[in-house]
Protein backbone atom coordinates (compact mmCIF):
# COMPACT_ATOMS: atom_id res chain seq x y z
CA UNK A 1 0.00 0.00 0.00
CA UNK A 2 1.20 3.47 -0.83
CA UNK A 3 1.98 5.35 2.37
CA UNK A 4 -0.78 7.81 3.25
CA UNK A 5 -3.08 6.51 0.47
CA UNK A 6 -6.23 4.72 1.72
CA UNK A 7 -6.53 1.12 0.54
CA UNK A 8 -10.11 1.43 -0.76
CA UNK A 9 -9.12 4.39 -2.94
CA UNK A 10 -6.20 2.45 -4.36
CA UNK A 11 -8.49 -0.46 -5.26
CA UNK A 12 -10.95 1.94 -6.89
CA UNK A 13 -8.21 3.52 -9.01
CA UNK A 14 -6.95 0.11 -10.14
CA UNK A 15 -10.47 -1.09 -11.03
CA UNK A 16 -11.22 2.13 -12.90
CA UNK A 17 -7.95 1.93 -14.81
CA UNK A 18 -8.65 -1.65 -15.83
CA UNK A 19 -12.12 -0.73 -17.07
CA UNK A 20 -10.73 2.17 -19.06
CA UNK A 21 -8.29 -0.12 -20.85
CA UNK A 22 -11.01 -2.64 -21.70
CA UNK A 23 -13.37 0.11 -22.87
CA UNK A 24 -11.08 0.77 -25.83
CA UNK A 25 -12.31 -2.52 -27.30
CA UNK A 26 -16.00 -1.92 -26.68
CA UNK A 27 -18.57 -0.69 -29.18
CA UNK A 28 -22.15 0.44 -28.71
CA UNK A 29 -24.95 -0.92 -30.87
CA UNK A 30 -27.07 2.19 -31.39
CA UNK A 31 -25.03 3.31 -34.39
CA UNK A 32 -25.10 -0.03 -36.19
CA UNK A 33 -27.30 -1.80 -38.69
CA UNK A 34 -27.42 -4.64 -41.21
CA UNK A 35 -27.73 -4.76 -44.98
CA UNK A 36 -29.20 -7.84 -46.64
CA UNK A 37 -27.07 -9.35 -49.42
CA UNK A 38 -29.87 -11.25 -51.07
CA UNK A 39 -28.03 -13.41 -53.60
CA UNK A 40 -25.31 -14.68 -51.26
CA UNK A 41 -27.38 -15.36 -48.15
CA UNK A 42 -25.34 -12.97 -46.05
CA UNK A 43 -25.69 -9.69 -44.18
CA UNK A 44 -23.29 -6.79 -43.87
CA UNK A 45 -22.90 -5.15 -40.49
CA UNK A 46 -22.55 -1.39 -40.99
CA UNK A 47 -21.71 1.66 -38.89
CA UNK A 48 -23.73 4.81 -39.57
CA UNK A 49 -21.19 7.33 -38.27
CA UNK A 50 -18.30 5.74 -40.11
CA UNK A 51 -20.48 5.21 -43.21
CA UNK A 52 -18.74 1.88 -43.53
CA UNK A 53 -19.17 -1.87 -43.43
CA UNK A 54 -17.51 -3.38 -40.39
CA UNK A 55 -18.29 -7.06 -40.89
CA UNK A 56 -20.17 -9.76 -42.75
CA UNK A 57 -22.12 -12.78 -41.52
CA UNK A 58 -22.74 -15.64 -43.97
CA UNK A 59 -24.83 -18.81 -44.08
CA UNK A 60 -28.30 -17.29 -43.62
CA UNK A 61 -30.04 -19.17 -46.43
CA UNK A 62 -32.39 -17.73 -49.04
CA UNK A 63 -32.65 -13.97 -48.44
CA UNK A 64 -34.45 -13.11 -51.67
CA UNK A 65 -37.29 -11.65 -49.59
CA UNK A 66 -35.79 -10.98 -46.17
CA UNK A 67 -36.69 -8.79 -43.23
CA UNK A 68 -35.09 -8.06 -39.85
CA UNK A 69 -36.10 -7.18 -36.29
CA UNK A 70 -33.83 -6.39 -33.34
CA UNK A 71 -33.65 -7.38 -29.69
CA UNK A 72 -34.39 -4.56 -27.19
CA UNK A 73 -30.68 -4.20 -26.35
CA UNK A 74 -29.97 -3.86 -30.10
CA UNK A 75 -27.34 -6.58 -29.98
CA UNK A 76 -29.15 -9.35 -31.86
CA UNK A 77 -30.70 -9.19 -35.31
CA UNK A 78 -33.37 -11.77 -36.17
CA UNK A 79 -33.27 -12.29 -39.94
CA UNK A 80 -36.27 -13.93 -41.62
CA UNK A 81 -35.52 -15.71 -44.90
CA UNK A 82 -37.72 -16.79 -47.77
CA UNK A 83 -36.74 -20.43 -47.20
CA UNK A 84 -38.42 -20.44 -43.77
CA UNK A 85 -35.14 -19.73 -42.01
CA UNK A 86 -35.11 -17.84 -38.71
CA UNK A 87 -31.56 -16.59 -38.11
CA UNK A 88 -30.21 -15.02 -34.93
CA UNK A 89 -27.18 -12.82 -35.62
CA UNK A 90 -24.92 -11.33 -32.94
CA UNK A 91 -24.11 -7.89 -34.32
CA UNK A 92 -21.24 -7.23 -31.91
CA UNK A 93 -19.58 -10.63 -32.31
CA UNK A 94 -20.39 -10.57 -36.05
CA UNK A 95 -21.52 -14.18 -35.93
CA UNK A 96 -24.52 -16.41 -36.60
CA UNK A 97 -25.71 -17.54 -33.16
CA UNK A 98 -28.39 -19.96 -34.34
CA UNK A 99 -30.47 -20.86 -37.38
CA UNK A 100 -33.81 -22.67 -37.47
CA UNK A 101 -35.57 -23.63 -40.70
CA UNK A 102 -39.12 -23.55 -39.35
CA UNK A 103 -41.19 -23.79 -42.55
CA UNK A 104 -40.96 -24.24 -46.30
CA UNK A 105 -41.67 -20.63 -47.26
CA UNK A 106 -41.79 -17.61 -44.94
CA UNK A 107 -42.71 -13.98 -45.53
CA UNK A 108 -41.41 -12.06 -42.51
CA UNK A 109 -41.60 -11.80 -38.76
CA UNK A 110 -41.93 -9.69 -35.64
CA UNK A 111 -40.63 -9.47 -32.09
CA UNK A 112 -42.86 -8.97 -29.06
CA UNK A 113 -42.85 -5.66 -27.20
CA UNK A 114 -40.90 -7.21 -24.31
CA UNK A 115 -38.38 -8.79 -26.68
CA UNK A 116 -38.95 -12.34 -25.42
CA UNK A 117 -40.84 -13.84 -28.34
CA UNK A 118 -40.10 -13.88 -32.07
CA UNK A 119 -42.92 -14.77 -34.48
CA UNK A 120 -42.63 -15.88 -38.11
CA UNK A 121 -45.32 -15.59 -40.79
CA UNK A 122 -45.49 -18.48 -43.25
CA UNK A 123 -46.78 -19.16 -46.75
CA UNK A 124 -46.01 -22.88 -46.58
CA UNK A 125 -47.52 -24.52 -44.59
CA UNK A 126 -49.21 -21.26 -43.61
CA UNK A 127 -49.86 -20.01 -40.12
CA UNK A 128 -47.56 -18.37 -37.59
CA UNK A 129 -44.91 -19.98 -35.42
CA UNK A 130 -43.56 -18.30 -32.31
CA UNK A 131 -40.12 -18.85 -30.77
CA UNK A 132 -38.22 -18.03 -27.61
CA UNK A 133 -35.97 -15.12 -28.55
CA UNK A 134 -33.11 -16.42 -26.41
CA UNK A 135 -33.02 -20.07 -27.47
CA UNK A 136 -35.07 -20.13 -30.72
CA UNK A 137 -37.09 -22.97 -29.20
CA UNK A 138 -40.63 -23.02 -30.64
CA UNK A 139 -43.19 -22.12 -27.99
CA UNK A 140 -46.38 -21.84 -30.08
CA UNK A 141 -47.66 -23.06 -33.44
CA UNK A 142 -50.72 -21.21 -34.77
CA UNK A 143 -52.09 -23.00 -37.87
CA UNK A 144 -54.44 -20.95 -40.05
CA UNK A 145 -55.04 -23.04 -43.17
CA UNK A 146 -53.97 -19.99 -45.19
CA UNK A 147 -50.95 -18.00 -46.25
CA UNK A 148 -50.33 -15.37 -43.61
CA UNK A 149 -49.17 -11.84 -44.29
CA UNK A 150 -48.81 -8.54 -42.44
CA UNK A 151 -47.41 -9.97 -39.18
CA UNK A 152 -46.65 -7.17 -36.68
CA UNK A 153 -46.09 -6.76 -32.97
CA UNK A 154 -48.81 -4.95 -31.03
CA UNK A 155 -48.74 -3.52 -27.50
CA UNK A 156 -49.65 -5.89 -24.69
CA UNK A 157 -47.56 -8.90 -25.77
CA UNK A 158 -49.68 -9.39 -28.89
CA UNK A 159 -49.08 -10.22 -32.53
CA UNK A 160 -51.50 -9.35 -35.35
CA UNK A 161 -51.51 -11.00 -38.77
CA UNK A 162 -53.84 -11.48 -41.73
CA UNK A 163 -54.91 -14.44 -43.87
CA UNK A 164 -54.51 -14.04 -47.64
CA UNK A 165 -56.91 -16.84 -48.54
CA UNK A 166 -59.67 -16.18 -46.01
CA UNK A 167 -59.68 -12.40 -45.61
CA UNK A 168 -59.39 -12.52 -41.82
CA UNK A 169 -57.13 -10.84 -39.27
CA UNK A 170 -56.08 -12.79 -36.18
CA UNK A 171 -54.73 -11.28 -32.96
CA UNK A 172 -52.61 -13.60 -30.81
CA UNK A 173 -52.42 -12.40 -27.20
CA UNK A 174 -49.49 -13.80 -25.19
CA UNK A 175 -50.04 -11.65 -22.10
CA UNK A 176 -51.30 -14.69 -20.16
CA UNK A 177 -48.33 -16.92 -20.96
CA UNK A 178 -47.08 -18.96 -23.89
CA UNK A 179 -50.45 -20.34 -24.90
CA UNK A 180 -51.97 -17.47 -26.87
CA UNK A 181 -55.57 -16.29 -26.75
CA UNK A 182 -56.69 -15.88 -30.37
CA UNK A 183 -59.16 -13.24 -31.56
CA UNK A 184 -60.40 -13.69 -35.14
CA UNK A 185 -61.79 -10.73 -37.09
CA UNK A 186 -63.62 -11.67 -40.29
CA UNK A 187 -64.65 -9.51 -43.24
CA UNK A 188 -61.27 -7.91 -43.86
CA UNK A 189 -61.64 -8.14 -47.65
CA UNK A 190 -60.48 -10.08 -50.68
CA UNK A 191 -56.84 -11.18 -50.79
CA UNK A 192 -55.14 -8.88 -48.28
CA UNK A 193 -51.53 -8.69 -49.48
CA UNK A 194 -49.73 -6.73 -46.74
CA UNK A 195 -50.49 -4.88 -43.54
CA UNK A 196 -49.00 -2.47 -41.03
CA UNK A 197 -49.56 -1.08 -37.58
CA UNK A 198 -49.35 2.63 -36.84
CA UNK A 199 -46.50 3.73 -34.57
CA UNK A 200 -48.84 4.28 -31.61
CA UNK A 201 -49.95 0.66 -31.86
CA UNK A 202 -53.58 1.61 -32.36
CA UNK A 203 -54.52 1.06 -36.01
CA UNK A 204 -53.79 -2.15 -37.90
CA UNK A 205 -54.36 -1.62 -41.61
CA UNK A 206 -54.44 -4.28 -44.33
CA UNK A 207 -54.06 -3.53 -48.02
CA UNK A 208 -56.32 -5.46 -50.38
CA UNK A 209 -55.16 -6.91 -53.69
CA UNK A 210 -58.58 -8.23 -54.69
CA UNK A 211 -60.41 -4.98 -53.92
CA UNK A 212 -59.85 -1.28 -54.42
CA UNK A 213 -59.14 -0.08 -50.89
CA UNK A 214 -57.83 -0.99 -47.44
CA UNK A 215 -59.30 -2.20 -44.16
CA UNK A 216 -58.49 -0.77 -40.72
CA UNK A 217 -58.89 -2.23 -37.23
CA UNK A 218 -58.81 -0.16 -34.03
CA UNK A 219 -56.79 -2.29 -31.61
CA UNK A 220 -57.80 -0.05 -28.71
CA UNK A 221 -61.31 -1.41 -29.11
CA UNK A 222 -62.09 -4.49 -26.98
CA UNK A 223 -63.82 -5.98 -30.03
CA UNK A 224 -62.09 -4.62 -33.14
CA UNK A 225 -64.36 -4.40 -36.18
CA UNK A 226 -63.22 -3.96 -39.81
CA UNK A 227 -63.57 -0.49 -41.29
CA UNK A 228 -63.02 0.09 -45.01
CA UNK A 229 -60.90 3.11 -45.85
CA UNK A 230 -59.91 4.67 -49.19
CA UNK A 231 -62.56 2.47 -50.75
CA UNK A 232 -62.62 2.88 -54.52
CA UNK A 233 -59.61 5.21 -54.62
CA UNK A 234 -58.92 4.04 -58.18
CA UNK A 235 -62.52 4.13 -59.33
CA UNK A 236 -63.01 5.44 -62.84
CA UNK A 237 -59.42 4.75 -63.87
CA UNK A 238 -58.00 1.83 -65.82
CA UNK A 239 -55.63 0.01 -63.46
CA UNK A 240 -52.07 -0.51 -64.67
CA UNK A 241 -50.28 -3.86 -64.61
CA UNK A 242 -48.73 -4.36 -61.17
CA UNK A 243 -45.04 -5.14 -61.63
CA UNK A 244 -44.23 -5.24 -57.91
CA UNK A 245 -46.58 -5.01 -54.97
CA UNK A 246 -45.99 -1.90 -52.85
CA UNK A 247 -44.90 -2.42 -49.27
CA UNK A 248 -47.20 -0.98 -46.66
CA UNK A 249 -44.24 -0.70 -44.31
CA UNK A 250 -43.71 2.45 -46.33
CA UNK A 251 -46.95 3.88 -44.87
CA UNK A 252 -45.61 6.59 -42.62
CA UNK A 253 -46.76 9.63 -40.68
CA UNK A 254 -45.69 12.86 -42.34
CA UNK A 255 -46.96 15.81 -40.35
CA UNK A 256 -50.70 15.33 -39.79
CA UNK A 257 -51.10 12.93 -42.71
CA UNK A 258 -50.10 9.42 -43.58
CA UNK A 259 -48.65 8.70 -47.01
CA UNK A 260 -48.83 5.37 -48.76
CA UNK A 261 -48.08 3.97 -52.22
CA UNK A 262 -51.12 3.31 -54.42
CA UNK A 263 -51.46 -0.15 -55.96
CA UNK A 264 -51.18 -0.09 -59.77
CA UNK A 265 -51.04 3.74 -59.88
CA UNK A 266 -48.38 6.34 -60.58
CA UNK A 267 -49.17 8.17 -57.37
CA UNK A 268 -49.02 8.20 -53.61
CA UNK A 269 -52.06 8.78 -51.44
CA UNK A 270 -52.30 11.17 -48.48
CA UNK A 271 -54.53 10.14 -45.59
CA UNK A 272 -55.72 12.26 -42.66
CA UNK A 273 -54.17 10.70 -39.55
CA UNK A 274 -57.24 11.44 -37.41
CA UNK A 275 -60.07 10.36 -39.69
CA UNK A 276 -58.23 7.89 -41.99
CA UNK A 277 -59.92 9.59 -44.94
CA UNK A 278 -58.17 10.54 -48.18
CA UNK A 279 -56.56 13.97 -48.02
CA UNK A 280 -54.86 14.24 -51.41
CA UNK A 281 -52.67 12.59 -54.03
CA UNK A 282 -49.28 13.23 -55.58
CA UNK A 283 -48.41 12.07 -59.10
CA UNK A 284 -45.15 10.17 -59.26
CA UNK A 285 -42.61 8.98 -61.82
CA UNK A 286 -43.81 5.35 -61.71
CA UNK A 287 -45.56 2.78 -59.54
CA UNK A 288 -44.28 3.41 -56.00
CA UNK A 289 -42.99 0.52 -53.91
CA UNK A 290 -41.86 2.34 -50.75
CA UNK A 291 -43.02 5.81 -49.74
CA UNK A 292 -40.92 6.52 -46.64
CA UNK A 293 -41.23 9.63 -44.49
CA UNK A 294 -38.16 11.25 -42.99
CA UNK A 295 -38.33 10.93 -39.18
CA UNK A 296 -39.34 14.59 -38.78
CA UNK A 297 -42.09 14.11 -41.40
CA UNK A 298 -40.93 16.96 -43.63
CA UNK A 299 -40.03 14.81 -46.65
CA UNK A 300 -41.22 11.59 -48.27
CA UNK A 301 -38.77 9.57 -50.38
CA UNK A 302 -40.27 7.26 -53.00
CA UNK A 303 -38.80 4.43 -55.07
CA UNK A 304 -40.50 2.57 -57.89
CA UNK A 305 -41.22 -0.78 -59.51
CA UNK A 306 -39.61 -1.97 -62.75
CA UNK A 307 -39.05 -0.45 -65.29
CA UNK A 308 -38.69 2.81 -63.33
CA UNK A 309 -36.66 1.38 -60.47
CA UNK A 310 -33.56 3.46 -61.20
CA UNK A 311 -35.26 6.62 -59.91
CA UNK A 312 -35.91 8.29 -56.56
CA UNK A 313 -38.30 11.16 -55.96
CA UNK A 314 -38.57 13.40 -52.90
CA UNK A 315 -41.93 14.92 -51.97
CA UNK A 316 -42.24 18.01 -49.80
CA UNK A 317 -44.87 17.19 -47.16
CA UNK A 318 -46.45 20.65 -46.65
CA UNK A 319 -47.03 21.23 -50.37
CA UNK A 320 -47.39 17.61 -51.48
CA UNK A 321 -45.17 18.43 -54.47
CA UNK A 322 -42.21 16.52 -55.89
CA UNK A 323 -39.22 18.75 -55.19
CA UNK A 324 -36.35 16.57 -56.38
CA UNK A 325 -35.81 13.58 -58.69
CA UNK A 326 -32.61 11.74 -59.53
CA UNK A 327 -31.33 8.38 -60.76
CA UNK A 328 -28.82 6.79 -58.37
CA UNK A 329 -28.59 3.52 -60.30
CA UNK A 330 -30.33 0.34 -61.47
CA UNK A 331 -32.76 -1.54 -59.20
CA UNK A 332 -33.23 0.64 -56.13
CA UNK A 333 -34.79 -1.78 -53.63
CA UNK A 334 -34.86 -0.13 -50.22
CA UNK A 335 -34.23 3.05 -48.22
CA UNK A 336 -33.46 3.60 -44.55
CA UNK A 337 -33.13 6.92 -42.73
CA UNK A 338 -30.68 7.44 -39.91
CA UNK A 339 -32.70 7.77 -36.67
CA UNK A 340 -32.92 11.57 -36.78
CA UNK A 341 -33.18 11.75 -40.55
CA UNK A 342 -30.06 13.71 -41.48
CA UNK A 343 -28.99 10.97 -43.91
CA UNK A 344 -30.65 8.24 -45.96
CA UNK A 345 -29.07 4.97 -47.10
CA UNK A 346 -30.23 3.54 -50.43
CA UNK A 347 -29.63 -0.02 -51.70
CA UNK A 348 -28.91 -0.26 -55.43
CA UNK A 349 -29.02 -3.97 -56.18
CA UNK A 350 -27.72 -4.11 -59.74
CA UNK A 351 -24.87 -1.68 -59.07
CA UNK A 352 -23.71 -3.70 -56.07
CA UNK A 353 -23.61 -0.84 -53.61
CA UNK A 354 -25.38 1.18 -50.94
CA UNK A 355 -25.41 4.96 -51.45
CA UNK A 356 -25.59 7.49 -48.61
CA UNK A 357 -27.18 10.93 -49.12
CA UNK A 358 -27.67 14.11 -47.15
CA UNK A 359 -31.44 14.54 -46.92
CA UNK A 360 -31.38 18.34 -47.15
CA UNK A 361 -28.81 19.03 -49.88
CA UNK A 362 -29.28 15.62 -51.61
CA UNK A 363 -25.50 15.46 -51.85
CA UNK A 364 -24.01 11.99 -52.04
CA UNK A 365 -21.84 11.46 -48.95
CA UNK A 366 -20.49 7.99 -49.52
CA UNK A 367 -21.07 4.47 -50.76
CA UNK A 368 -20.52 0.93 -49.54
CA UNK A 369 -19.87 -2.07 -51.76
CA UNK A 370 -22.38 -4.90 -51.24
CA UNK A 371 -23.35 -8.10 -53.02
CA UNK A 372 -26.85 -7.55 -54.48
CA UNK A 373 -28.04 -5.43 -51.53
CA UNK A 374 -31.72 -5.15 -50.66
CA UNK A 375 -33.11 -4.35 -47.20
CA UNK A 376 -31.30 -1.91 -44.92
CA UNK A 377 -32.15 -2.04 -41.22
CA UNK A 378 -30.75 0.16 -38.43
CA UNK A 379 -30.90 -0.92 -34.79
CA UNK A 380 -33.06 2.10 -33.85
CA UNK A 381 -35.95 -0.03 -35.13
CA UNK A 382 -35.68 -2.01 -31.88
CA UNK A 383 -37.64 0.73 -30.12
CA UNK A 384 -40.38 1.31 -32.69
CA UNK A 385 -43.69 -0.57 -32.77
CA UNK A 386 -44.28 -2.51 -35.96
CA UNK A 387 -40.65 -2.46 -37.11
Amino acid sequence: MIKGFPFFLLVSVLLFSGSAVKADNLRGTGDLGVVIERASGSVLIVDQSERARIGRVEGLGDLSHASVVFSPDQRFAYVFGRDGGLNKVDILAQSLVDRVVQSGNAIGGAISDDGRLVAVSNYEPGGVRVFDAETLEMVADIPTGSKTIGLVDAPGHRFAFTLWDDGETWIADFSGGRTPEITKVTGIGENPYDALITSDGRHYIAGLFGEDGLTALDLWDSKPAPRRILQGYGRGEEPLPVYKMPHLEGWALAGERFVLPAVGRHEVLWVDARTLEEAGRTKTHGQPVFAVARPDGRQVWVNFAHPDNDTLQIIDTPSGEVVHSFKPGPAILHMEFTPRGHEIWVSIRDAGRVDIYDTRSFEKLGEIAADTPSGIFFTARAHRTGL
